[in-house]
């Protein structure tokens, strides 16, 4: 291989050494960027066949992406979960204090004051003033029922607000996918560019938090996306946007085209708060409905059974509109004292119907249990999914945290591994560049002889 030969490849390799300093640098500035991935100049041996003219050296190959996509799935995958968790233990958590035991304002405290009264009552069945305090106590029953039921149907109405809100932010970020779609599409090199590399997978992280999806890489290097693994959001160049009706007593989940998609979706705040509107909070409303419902019928039921200081048939105590709202619409009558039925018809002056209603409190109503059990029973409910949120929630995190430290381990940026890589090939360049210089001697040496001066 002669001088000049040797000349080419050793500037050859000065470029290229170059385009590695360059690679360095960047991984360097980038080390704090978001979704960015350490990239490697490859180094390929060009061919080294003197008889043909191949005199060998060394070639720029390929850019190497540390990106793993394995690694980037097992963090969106436990981020879907995270998600759905934190918004199931933030919801939630607003319903836990309307079902406190130790309150002395709430519904336990109330019941139990509320069927003393009658107690009292029975010792002196003709009082006024413990008749008063009859009509007094029910009214802090359905005064704290309603205020159960308003807590409740406050929340899901946050539940409706923030379903919109996420649904807004679902379109925003695979509006910002689509784009990058586009230009990876509008230039060739751009599938290449590790800085829309990092702003996609940011961005695909990102929606993870809010829904449960799929993506594939399609074979011109963008991603296309569907939600649920079923039906499309992004697909190369063209985003396709979805639509909630939150406001409904049902939340549903629209497509582009106006289909229903909401049994796809399970994971992510956007899943956790479908389940939250269609299931969870009306249960637990439910269970308020039959609690009062059941509570104005027995009650109700056994008054018609004993007479007033009139002798007069009983007349209801509570009212409700249906047993779909009980809760909310719960009421004391305007019964005055002297039509609560504290005597039985066989004695009109007496306290056995006011004993019978006393009893209420330990006699099963519904489902076998007693008025207290029914709303601790709830309120265990209740605590219990607060529970399991928040532990799932600390589960969640702590798995996130180990899937983005294992791919921090893969992907991310050593400053010292760079700082000892740049300095291997500043020393390469340098002795590149002595090469050069001596090559360059020994050309002008060359050129000397075979051209004498004057």
């Amino acid at each position: 291989m002669g001088i000049f030969s040797a000349l080419s490849n050793a500037a050859s390799a000065m470029s290229v050494f170059g385009q590695s300093l360059n690679v360095i640098e960047n991984n360097i500035s980038n080390s704090s960027t978001p979704g960015y991935a350490e990239q490697e100049q490859s180094l390929v041996a060009a061919p080294f066949e003197p008889t043909t003219g191949l005199t060998g050296g060394v070639l720029a190959g390929p850019l190497i992406s540390s990106r793993s996509e394995y690694l980037e799935q097992s963090v969106r995958s436990q981020t879907e979960l995270l998600g759905s968790a934190e918004q199931q233990a933030s919801d939630l958590g607003q319903i836990q204090p309307l079902f406190s035991l130790t309150s002395t304002s709430g519904v336990d405290s109330s019941l139990n004051t509320f069927f003393n009264s009658f107690s009292q009552l029975g010792v002196n069945p003709n009082d006024a003033i413990d008749r008063q305090a009859v009509i007094n106590s029910a009214q802090q029953v359905a005064g704290s029922i309603n205020s159960t039921a308003a807590g409740i149907n406050q929340v899901l109405s946050n539940v409706s607000t923030q379903t919109g809100d996420v649904v807004a932010n679902i379109n925003q970020i695979t509006g910002q996918i689509t784009e990058i779609n586009q230009v990876i599409q509008s230039d060739a090199g751009a599938s290449q560019d590790a800085g829309l590399d990092a702003q996609m997978h940011t961005a695909l992280e990102s929606l993870s938090e809010l829904t449960n999806y799929t993506v594939i890489k399609a074979g011109d290097g963008t991603d296309s996306v569907y939600i649920g693994g079923q039906t499309p959001l992004v697909l190369g160049n063209t985003q396709f946007r979805i639509s909630a009706e939150a406001n409904s007593p049902q939340t549903v989940i629209l497509d582009s085209q106006g289909n229903d998609i909401t049994s796809q979706i399970s994971q992510g705040q956007l899943g956790a708060l479908i389940g939250e509107k269609n299931t969870t909070l009306p249960g637990y409303m439910t269970s308020l409905n039959t609690l009062a419902s059941s509570l104005s019928d027995t009650v109700n039921g056994q008054l018609f059974q004993g007479v007033d200081q009139n002798g007069t048939a009983g007349a209801p105590l509570f009212n409700y509109d249906q047993v779909s709202d009980a809760a909310e619409s719960l009421a004391v009558t305007s019964i005055t004292t002297d039509q609560i039925a504290a005597a039985s018809p066989s004695a009109p002056n007496g306290n056995a119907n006011a004993i019978a209603l006393a009893n209420l409190a330990t006699t099963p109503a519904a489902n076998g249990f007693t008025f207290t059990q029914m709303y601790a029973n709830l309120g265990t409910q209740v605590g219990n999914d607060v529970a399991t949120a928040t532990q799932n929630q600390t589960q969640y995190q702590n798995q996130v945290t180990q899937a983005q430290a294992q791919r921090s381990s893969q992907e991310g940026v050593s400053l010292n591994a760079e700082a000892a890589k740049l300095l291997q090939f500043q020393q390469a360049y340098a002795a590149v560049g002595k090469l050069i210089s001596v090559l360059d001697g020994l050309t002008e040496d060359v050129i000397n002889i075979v051209v004498p001066t004057a």
